[in-house]
C-alpha cells in the first residue's frame, strides 16, 4: 500500500488545526502595557519567563477578614483596592522564601482578556510594579526578547488609553 496519499490526507486535516492554535497565541516582547480591569488603569508590566507566579506592587499592604487592602504605586494612579485574598502561596525570592496573600485579577493585554492570580508584594524599589509570570503566558503568548511593547492593549469593550 502507498502511504503518500494517506499521509498527505492526514496532514491536511491537522496542519489547520496547528496554525489555528499557533495563531491564537499573540506575540509579545519582554516589556508590554496592560490595562487592569475593571479599573481601566494602565500598568507597564514585565515578562518575565523566568518567575513562576505573576506578582502586583502592592504598597501600604494591610489584611483584614481574608480581605487584601493596598494602593497602587503614586506614578500609576495611587489606585486604592481592596480584593478578596483567594489564598496564600510561599513564593521564592532572591532573599529566601516569602508567604503571599494571592488575589485575582483581570488585565487586557493585546486583544486579549484573561483573569489570573497574582501575589501581592511591595515592588517599590523596582523598575516595574507588574510582574507576568509563566502562570500568566502559558497557552496565550509567544515571548520574543528582542521585542517590546508589542501587544497595545486592545481588548473589546475596554476604553483605549
Amino acid at each position: 500500500m502507498n502511504w503518500v496519499p494517506v499521509l498527505v490526507l492526514v496532514f491536511s486535516f491537522l496542519f489547520p488545526l496547528v496554525i489555528a492554535h499557533a495563531e491564537e497565541k499573540i506575540v509579545i516582547g519582554t516589556v508590554e502595557d496592560v490595562i487592569l480591569l475593571p479599573w481601566g488603569l494602565k500598568l507597564p508590566a514585565r515578562i518575565d519567563t523566568g518567575a513562576a507566579k505573576s506578582s502586583l506592587d502592592a504598597q501600604e499592604l494591610t489584611i483584614r477578614d481574608n480581605m487584601a487592602e493596598f494602593r497602587l504605586p503614586q506614578k500609576h494612579g495611587g489606585l486604592q483596592l481592596r480584593l478578596p485574598i483567594i489564598e496564600w502561596r510561599h513564593i521564592r525570592t532572591p532573599d529566601g522564601r516569602q508567604r503571599r496573600p494571592i488575589v485575582e485579577l483581570e488585565f487586557c493585554i493585546g486583544s486579549k482578556r484573561i483573569r489570573n492570580k497574582v501575589n501581592l508584594t511591595d515592588r517599590s524599589l523596582v523598575k516595574y510594579p507588574l510582574i507576568l509570570g509563566r502562570n500568566f503566558l502559558k497557552d496565550h503568548f509567544i515571548v520574543d526578547v528582542k521585542r517590546s511593547r508589542t501587544a497595545r492593549p486592545n481588548c473589546p469593550d475596554v476604553p483605549k488609553q
